[in-house]
């Protein structure tokens, strides 16, 4: 078990139901929740909608109904949200307030709810981009850059980013730490299992299937592509709108359900590549690093972020491309000894990236904002 880091006690909240999908919220989850979390905090998030949800030790639940991100029902959703959150913290008790998103509620909520306290604002990818498409997010995100004291950004690409939508930004308060995997997969990941000799390249995809995670461009290039299977873990609800771009290409797809981590971890062990087809931006690609660090080689779109962290340790394709992507994945499956080196500079390449050394690194920000 990591130990704990020594820092101020954080105050911090995702305005997103326990439960739900995505690699931020892993992240938080990781973090700041469990018998001994790695940062000392007062973690909130929202009431699941469903009671079969097992809430995670240490996480605290806000029941605050109306999120929306537009219009008057946004400003009353905040209200409500820093209402609650007040309720619930001893302010004395907190050092620093930690902005998980940029945009949405719980930003402004926590600021409003702990007025005078020191910030740092943690920079993701759905937040900005939902700060270039809602006018009312954008000003939630100008309104967090300024009152923050520092802004944490995992890639460099996330900065630029962030930058385009907020110039004025000041540029010295922004530090890069990136995002880190579970110290013990990279020190004891999960066996793997045998490649049957001569059978088809298993691909799998794992995630959200929301509009910029590009799958329906995956489908439209596997249609062409022999020698390959695929299969999915991804939330049901989504899958299942995903049902009329499966008929349309005609591609037969594995459903694994939506998988809880260790789940996932143990399906990274029987399948040979990691397709990511982002098509915007990733703020770092955590599932990708969890992959390489269970052995599993990682075939992506070099999309900013991604490309960052990746580089190559993985191989970068276009999966707008159906002939491109044909021709490599018929080089995975046919050169020897391909998959075995990329296994390897893949789980070099996830030990860079440990939780424990974010940890550390978050603490020490805390440290000098204080």
């Amino acid at each position: 078990m990591t130990p704990a880091v020594s820092g101020p006690v954080v105050a911090t909240a995702l305005d997103m139901p326990a439960g739900s999908p995505g690699g931020s919220i892993e992240l938080f989850l990781d973090l700041y929740t469990g018998r001994a979390p790695l940062i000392p905090s007062r973690a909130f998030m929202l009431a699941p909608t469903t009671r079969r949800h097992r809430r995670p030790a240490g996480l605290g639940l806000l029941r605050v109904d109306g999120k929306c991100l537009e219009g008057p029902g946004f400003s009353r959703y905040v209200t409500a949200l820093t209402h609650a959150l007040a309720g619930a913290l001893d302010a004395e008790q907190v050092g620093v307030v930690h902005l998980h998103h940029l945009a949405f509620g719980a930003t402004p909520a926590l600021l409003d709810a702990l007025p005078g306290r020191p910030a740092i604002a943690l920079v993701h990818g759905t937040d900005l981009i939902f700060a270039q498409a809602h006018r009312r997010q954008h000003q939630v995100l100008l309104d967090s850059v300024r009152r923050a004291r520092a802004i944490v950004v995992p890639t460099a690409a996330m900065a630029d980013h962030l930058l385009h939508l907020a110039p004025a930004t000041d540029r010295a308060k922004i530090a890069h730490i990136p995002w880190g995997v579970p110290d013990h997969l990279v020190a004891r990941p999960p066996r793997r299992s045998q490649r049957p000799p001569g059978g088809p390249l298993r691909l799998l995809y794992a995630g959200r299937l929301t509009p910029e995670k590009g799958v329906p461009a995956l489908l439209q290039a596997l249609a062409a592509v022999k020698g390959v299977e695929l299969s999915i873990a991804a939330p049901r609800h989504q899958f299942c709108a995903l049902a009329p771009v499966l008929r349309q290409w005609q591609v037969t797809v594995r459903y694994l359900g939506w998988l809880r981590r260790p789940q996932l971890w143990r399906a990274f062990t029987g399948h040979d590549l990691l397709v990511m087809p982002s098509t915007t931006l990733e703020a770092m690609g955590l599932v990708a690093l969890e992959a390489q660090a269970c052995g599993l080689p990682v075939l992506y779109q070099p999309v900013p972020g991604l490309a960052e962290t990746l580089s190559s340790s993985a191989v970068a394709t276009d999966f707008t491309r159906p002939a491109v992507l044909a021709r490599d994945l018929q080089r995975l499956r046919t050169t020897p000894g391909l998959l075995t080196h990329l296994r390897q500079t893949g789980q070099r390449n996830a030990a860079r990236y440990r939780l424990s050394a974010t940890a550390t690194a978050l603490a020490g920000l805390g440290h000098q904002i204080s």
